[in-house]
């Protein structure tokens, strides 16, 4: 889907979300929204938490994230905290991939625990994408991403250390992204949209990983894309 402008874009989306929100709490106990970090989904988040719905039913978690202290810049769960789980999100549980280890190697155990937390399949799960094509911390060219990529991994949870970005990190793998009910990837700007044409055009996921999404059948992938 294409539009105009982020704004528009992010209030579009944020009111889709909410309606598949809102569905699922009226047919199960508790609904769920894994989202992403970076700096394209913040008008998203702050749209999406002036919604009203049940918060305090919905469980959040991130796709991936940094291996550094919560309140550090560069952490997801930071910008989560501040940009989406304020005003009607405040009571939303939000379920951290970052956990007290010391590494993410060490933290894997402790984080695959903390998503049991949470039902599957994922209500909704909402990726980005990077110019590498890399999406969630899905890499290209990284060592463990063929077991992240994997459709047959057991992990839900997979420690990485890409080699073009700063910070060990913790990710989902695309098994666990892809178990869910609505798959959506948000991107913005010419150059993500040159990049997803590559990737719908390159033919190994192992360079543009965010083909994955593309070459599977388990779930339809819903694009937005504004300039």
């Amino acid at each position: 889907m294409r539009y105009s402008d982020r704004d528009e874009l992010a209030v579009a989306l944020a009111n889709t979300l909410a309606t598949t929100l809102r569905s699922a709490l009226a047919a199960r106990p508790r609904a769920s929204l894994v989202v992403s970090g970076g700096s394209t989904p913040v008008p998203l988040f702050r749209a999406l938490r002036k919604l009203d719905l049940e918060w305090a039913r919905v469980d959040v978690t991130l796709a991936d994230e940094r291996w550094v202290a919560p309140e550090h810049p560069d952490s997801n769960e930071r910008l989560i905290r501040t940009e989406l789980l304020q005003e009607q999100a405040s009571a939303a549980r939000f379920v951290p991939l970052r956990t007290p280890e010391a590494t993410p190697e060490e933290g894997t155990k402790t984080c695959e625990t903390a998503q049991e937390m949470i039902e599957r399949p994922f209500d909704a799960v909402i990726l980005g994408m990077g110019d590498d094509g890399h999406t969630a911390s899905l890499f290209p060219l990284t060592p463990t991403l063929d077991e992240g990529l994997s459709l047959t991994t057991v992990a839900c949870c997979l420690p990485c250390r890409p080699t073009t970005a700063p910070h060990p990190r913790m990710t989902l793998t695309l098994r666990a992204l892809l178990n869910t009910r609505n798959l959506i990837l948000h991107i913005a700007g010419e150059s993500k949209l040159a990049t997803l044409q590559q990737a719908l055009h390159e033919a190994d996921t192992r360079t543009m990983p965010v083909r994955a999404l593309f070459t599977q059948d388990q779930v339809s992938v819903n694009v937005y894309w504004a300039p």
